[in-house]
């Protein structure tokens, strides 16, 4: 089921005895501060002691109770909010672990506690604030989450935790603070979803349709789905060259909000939407194309921001762009040394099919620019492997024309834990990026994050722009903090604290 359901989240006064609880652990002076978990469970420090109870941020550790059931300790480290967040999604982990040895056991899942084990509450410390909720929240959301396509029934969830505050604490605002942030947690969720769906289900149509149907259910939020022959008509030859190749052809998803208290610019979202990538004629090798479903992980950051943005009611006009294609093997697949018409009239001349991202986002940007009447530009794709290369698996690489715009962008990603990295946008190799058989060529040489960024340049019309390759942090072959293997809906969150932040 898209999209993946997620926990609820919500902030209390009192504890409520009987439910499952959960008390985090912080580092002291002299060591983890058990006190308040032992004091909390009515149990000896020593107890918490020999069940291996530690401050490890994410460290979690069950505790048999006096009268029956089990408790959590947690540890949340130094207590900076990055704590709080893998705190979180150990914590999550940890309960959904202990439902599914429940059923495998055929025992009641009441053993947890008397009060049903879909519910599970947390004591926040003392001086518990906004940003240590929000993390702790984003952890709970996400931890836990998990995509299967399966016969077997659906396991017991997670589907509600109880945040009790401190005495004194603003419950109300805690509370939106977590309305907000479990937003920015479905936008992440959504995203994955999109992108863990398996290929041979997640065609061009199938994606930008799942969208549509969902911005359906937003209010302001309006969908057009664009295919082949409008594509053809309108001179998208970018699109059409990659998605030429196979039996299912592209599409061009327009989202739209405009709220009527709009202010500020007008942000649009490009998004690379290649539903599976051979790498076309320039065929891909065996090993690792079967990770080619996530590909498309940027248009569906793109989809999961521009729901969110709208749901949140932000006063900011966006509109989201994803061109969707599968990038095939067959006798009608574009080639090397193809010239390719884009949208506006700039030719390319196509030095490998398997660098197809820039193809389809060169289209979209130049209709952006033509018909859109844009104040700022910002396309995010699966681009290239050399910012996995430079950056790793855990960084999305930045590069910006405008100097404001990048420490938006960087200081949004700080605040919803997304990390960012700015690169150079290096004008010594912007001449390589001219062509000789056509206006531009596809892959000039030089450093190949920097020269894939040169080239969608020239589509930008001259707005402040950003561009973010999320090649590496799109994907995750384990589980950390509250990412889990798979597709990681990176980005999603950034995007929508982007348009909050331009909003204000």
């Amino acid at each position: 089921m898209i999209p993946t359901s997620l926990v609820e989240v919500d902030v209390v006064q009192q504890w409520r005895d009987g439910v499952p609880g959960a008390v985090a652990v912080a580092d002291g002076e002299s060591g983890p501060e058990l006190a308040p978990a032992a004091e909390q469970f009515d149990v000896d420090v020593a107890v918490l002691q020999a069940v291996g109870a530690s401050a490890g941020a994410g460290d979690v550790r069950s505790v048999p109770l006096p009268a029956g059931g089990v408790g959590w300790v947690v540890g949340v480290g130094s207590g900076e909010p990055v704590r709080w967040r893998s705190a979180g999604a150990a914590l999550a982990r940890a309960v959904r672990e202990r439902l599914g040895e429940a059923v495998e056991s055929e025992e009641e899942v009441g053993d947890l506690g008397e009060a049903s084990a879909d519910y599970l509450q947390v004591r926040l410390p003392d001086g518990a604030d906004g940003d240590v909720v929000s993390a702790l929240t984003l952890g709970l959301a996400l931890g836990g989450y998990r995509f299967r396509v399966t016969a077997q029934p659906t396991p017991p969830r997670l589907r509600k935790v109880l945040l009790v505050a401190p005495e004194g604490a603003d419950v109300a605002a805690l509370g939106e603070q977590v309305r907000r942030t479990r937003e920015l947690a479905a936008a992440t969720a959504l995203a994955r979803d999109l992108a863990n769906a398996p290929s041979n289900i997640k065609d061009p149509a199938w994606f930008t349709g799942v969208a549509a149907d969902l911005a359906a259910g937003v209010d302001g939020l309006d969908a057009v789905v664009r295919d082949e022959k409008w594509l053809a008509g309108n001179g998208f030859g970018g699109i059409l060259a990659v998605g030429g190749g196979s039996s299912r052809p592209p599409r061009l998803l327009e989202l739209t909000y405009r709220p009527g208290d709009a202010a500020g610019p007008h942000l649009v979202l490009v998004g690379k939407g290649i539903t599976f990538d051979t790498g076309g004629i320039s065929l891909k090798p065996a090993e690792g194309m079967h990770l080619m479903r996530t590909d498309m992980s940027g248009g569906a950051a793109v989809i999961a921001a521009l729901l969110s943005i709208a749901r949140l009611r932000l006063p900011i006009r966006v509109t989201g762009l994803v061109p969707s294609a599968e990038n095939h093997v067959s006798g009608s697949a574009y080639r090397p040394g193809d010239v390719v018409r884009h949208y506006g009239g700039t030719t390319t001349e196509v030095g490998n099919t398997d660098a197809e991202g820039r193809m389809v986002l060169a289209d979209a940007m130049a209709y952006a620019v033509d018909r859109l009447e844009p104040d700022l530009l910002v396309d995010v794709a699966t681009l290239t492997g050399a910012m996995k290369v430079a950056l790793g698996l855990r960084t999305g690489a930045l590069f910006a024309t405008d100097d404001a715009l990048a420490e938006q962008i960087l200081g949004a990603g700080e605040r919803v834990g997304e990390a960012w990295w700015r690169m150079p946008l290096l004008e010594d190799h912007a001449e390589d990026v001219k062509g000789q058989l056509a206006d531009v060529r596809q892959t000039p040489p030089g450093p190949g994050g920097i020269t894939a960024a040169l080239f969608l340049r020239e589509f930008t019309g001259g707005l402040p722009w950003a561009h973010l390759d999320i090649a590496g942090p799109a994907r995750a072959d384990k589980d950390y903090a509250e990412v889990v293997a798979g597709g990681t809906g990176f980005a999603a969150r950034s995007l929508v604290e982007l348009a909050a932040t331009l909003a204000r």
